[in-house]
């Protein structure tokens, strides 16, 4: 049980990084190893929940709820990810940010339930979204608005 244990850890860990990696590679304010440890934490406190307390209980009197240490998980991520969003310039920067600490936790917290393919599958649509929005952004969008810039230069 230990080694399912430790492969739960270990692959919300993995999941999360791979996210963070990402964010490092466009250099936001949350790279790797953030991403990292809110996977293995969340995985963490998700196999602690479900499995920590087994031994405690002695009598069928005693209910154990093995969703009250992953929702504290939720509530936790949201102190952290709101800690990465600020106001600046009238502009709000971090929310993306914030946005993938959430989503890194959830991914953790199946994998520490031992859903590896759904946390699996969550990970490579967070990839693609964040790799998707950087490709509109950069080729489609930029490409737009010079466009809209070069039409309306005479038009002062």
């Amino acid at each position: 049980m230990t080694l399912d244990f430790i492969l739960r850890i270990f692959i919300g860990a993995m999941l999360g990084g791979a996210i963070g990696l990402e964010r490092e590679y466009r250099a936001k304010e949350a790279g790797f190893r953030t991403h990292f440890l809110v996977g293995l934490g969340s995985a963490l406190f998700m196999v602690l929940s479900a499995h920590g307390f087994s031994e405690v209980i002695t009598n069928e009197a005693t209910r154990h709820d093995v969703a009250r240490i992953a929702a504290q998980v939720v509530s936790g991520i949201g102190f952290i990810g709101a800690g990465c969003i600020i106001f600046q310039k009238n502009a709000v920067r971090g929310l993306t940010t914030a946005a993938g600490l959430w989503v890194a936790a959830a991914i953790g917290m199946a994998a520490g339930a031992g859903m590896y393919i759904v946390a699996t599958a969550a990970t490579v649509m967070v990839v693609v979204c964040l790799e998707l929005e950087n490709f509109l952004h950069h080729r489609v969008f930029k490409n737009n608005a010079q466009e809209y810039d070069a039409d309306t230069e005479g038009n002062d």
